[in-house]
């Protein structure tokens, strides 16, 4: 489904049942948009979807919020679910990373997921990184205590500038491996589009835990 097939995209977009469009313009936090208080889970840039409705659908006590700023990858990720049918636990939120600090309550989210972000190699783009320092300070605010950071990439260059960053920052590393298909963690891992991709290609993959400092 191509966007610049829809001249009513943005309509669509804006009455879809799972997916909220101009997040800033709502009269509550983003974590209280479910008819339920369990926990809210966020992924920041989540592609087509897959790890956000294959976590939605294996947690089903667990609210999640997949964010996505990419009009045209949001109708592919609505045409995905249009087969395989809505889940009432997770919503698409049309908006940008940056935005969280504005969009969530203090201590409101469990988990945190970075999953394959753009690396953003050049030093002068540093703060664009989704582990700059501005960006850990936005998931210090909305992280509960005993929450966690999970970043997932193919870059090891970009996972070494975020293992050292954390540590900057006062953040606890829970645990890390350069090689998640080697190791233990692979036995809970739910893979991206992304991610299955790189494994295809041979590429090695790196993830890695952290919580704040003062968490236990």
């Amino acid at each position: 489904m191509r966007l610049r097939h829809i001249h009513n995209g943005k309509e669509i977009l804006d009455s879809h049942p799972r997916v909220i469009t101009e997040p800033e313009k709502l009269d509550i936090k983003l974590e209280s948009v479910f008819n339920r208080s369990n926990p809210v889970h966020i992924e920041l840039g989540s592609g087509k979807g897959l790890f956000i409705r294959n976590m939605a659908m294996k947690n089903p006590e667990i609210n999640y919020l997949g964010f996505e700023a990419s009009t045209k990858v949001i109708f592919k990720w609505l045409k995905a679910i249009e087969v395989e049918g809505y889940l009432d636990n997770y919503f698409i939120v049309h908006s940008r990373a940056e935005m969280v600090k504005e969009l969530f309550s203090e201590q409101s989210i469990g988990k945190i997921y970075l999953n394959f972000s753009d690396p953003w190699p050049k030093l002068r783009h540093e703060r664009r990184r989704l582990t700059s320092p501005s960006h850990l300070d936005s998931y210090k605010l909305i992280l509960a205590k005993g929450g966690e950071l999970i970043l997932k990439t193919d870059n090891q260059a970009l996972f070494q500038y975020s293992l050292n960053t954390l540590k900057k920052e006062k953040w606890r590393i829970k645990y890390f491996t350069f090689d998640l298909y080697k190791s233990e963690h692979i036995m809970s891992n739910i893979a991206t589009e992304y991610e299955m991709m790189f494994v295809e290609e041979g590429k090695t993959i790196c993830m890695c835990a952290a919580t704040l400092d003062n968490n236990p």
